[in-house]
């Protein structure tokens, strides 16, 4: 069993909407970034979104997120686990959700990327939301998600278009 510890948030003050998943995996953790396993695809379904190119270095990656407003993090701050599965996680606590959204006076939506950072989120943070922000719990871009192709996920995931008008 591994010891797994989330990044950072990416976020700015002019950030109007959370992305929240559940905990890095695997090839995320080793090269210290989020959605890192070529097989993920937050960044491609970002870019159709967005009708951006698909960023291909982390610091572009970055960027994309700034310019459309969008702050990125994890539901959980630590767990234990044995590979990348969310299924494997064990021995969970939260981050600091409720006082990253506290210090983000634009967010307006936070968005639960899959069913285990949807779980842990309803768990630790849904009745201290303020109310001012909606939440959206949408299908998971992970490679584990096989049941939607790019194509679905992007129409399920196009309402958060709405907030980065």
């Amino acid at each position: 069993m591994s010891t797994c510890k989330s990044f950072a948030p990416i976020a700015d003050e002019q950030s109007r909407i959370l992305i929240l998943g559940s905990m890095p995996g695997i090839k995320s953790l080793e090269q210290q970034e989020y959605y890192a396993h070529p097989q993920n695809r937050f960044w491609r379904l970002l870019a159709l979104l967005l009708n951006e190119d698909v960023p291909q270095n982390y610091a572009v990656k970055q960027a994309l997120l700034h310019k459309h407003h969008l702050a990125l993090w994890d539901t959980l701050g630590y767990c234990e686990r044995d590979g990348s599965l969310d299924s494997n996680i064990k021995n969970e606590a939260p981050n600091a959700v409720i006082e990253l959204v506290s210090e983000l006076p634009h967010l307006q939506a936070v968005v639960c990327n899959g069913g285990k950072a949807a779980a842990a989120f309803k768990k630790y943070f849904a009745k201290k939301l303020p109310e001012r922000v909606q939440v959206f719990y949408l299908p998971s871009t992970s490679p584990a998600n096989a049941r939607l192709r790019l194509e679905g996920l992007a129409e399920r995931w196009w309402v958060i278009l709405q907030f980065l008008t």
